[in-house]
């Protein structure tokens, strides 16, 4: 599996998804982050139309993946990701995007994902943080007791575990959380946990 990993949206290395897909590569756009309570639709569909139709402007084919229409359909899901050759995760809450993977069996698939050398798994923000051992480095600034899905009641701080260390987005950066990522950064250091911080506009890409 082939990671392109940025602090924020594509970063300032997007030309380098060139490199890592194919043209006319298929890719499912994950936005189950901004699923909270209250969040703005109009905003959410904003987004995802404007990422889209980025990586389509790249020469790739984007689509919509809604977790939530996978609950408790692990087979269906697992059909889908193998038909595509990559997968776009954006930004939102980490906690809410880690309780969508469970529900709908994408944690187990991911270890099938990266066995996969031409899949890619591109994203931003919380996509990014997900892939980390643990979600205790960014508990101040997502909100862990948010439950949109009735099904879970708990937060769940076990990520995905590509990463051994914690990931740090917006990072000094215009963005309306950098200074609690600061904070975030100043507790990882108080602590002695590992963790390596972005800048928006940074990029962390591994090809496999």
């Amino acid at each position: 599996m082939n990671l392109y990993l940025s602090s924020f949206q594509f970063g300032n290395e997007s030309d380098k998804l060139c490199e890592l897909l194919q043209p006319g590569a298929k890719i499912g756009h994950i936005t189950n982050a901004t699923d909270w309570h209250g969040a703005d639709e109009a905003r959410k569909k904003a987004d995802l139309e404007n990422d889209m139709a980025f990586l389509q402007s790249l020469g790739f084919k984007s689509e919509h993946l809604d977790l939530k229409d996978y609950f408790n359909r692990k087979e269906a899901l697992d059909e889908k990701l193998a038909g595509l050759d990559g997968i776009w995760v954006s930004g939102g809450n980490t906690f809410i995007l880690r309780q969508a993977m469970p529900l709908s069996g994408f944690d187990t698939i991911f270890g099938k994902l990266r066995q996969r050398t031409d899949f890619l798994y591109g994203g931003y923000s919380a996509g990014i943080c997900v892939l980390c051992d643990s979600l205790k480095y960014i508990e101040e600034v997502d909100d862990p007791t948010q439950f949109p899905y009735t099904q879970i009641k708990e937060p769940i701080y076990e990520g995905l575990g590509y990463f051994n260390y914690g990931i740090l987005p917006h990072y000094k950066s215009d963005h309306f959380e950098s200074a609690a990522i600061s904070k975030e950064v100043e507790k990882c250091i108080e602590n002695k946990w590992l963790f390596k911080a972005l800048r928006d506009g940074e990029v962390i890409i591994i090809k496999e």
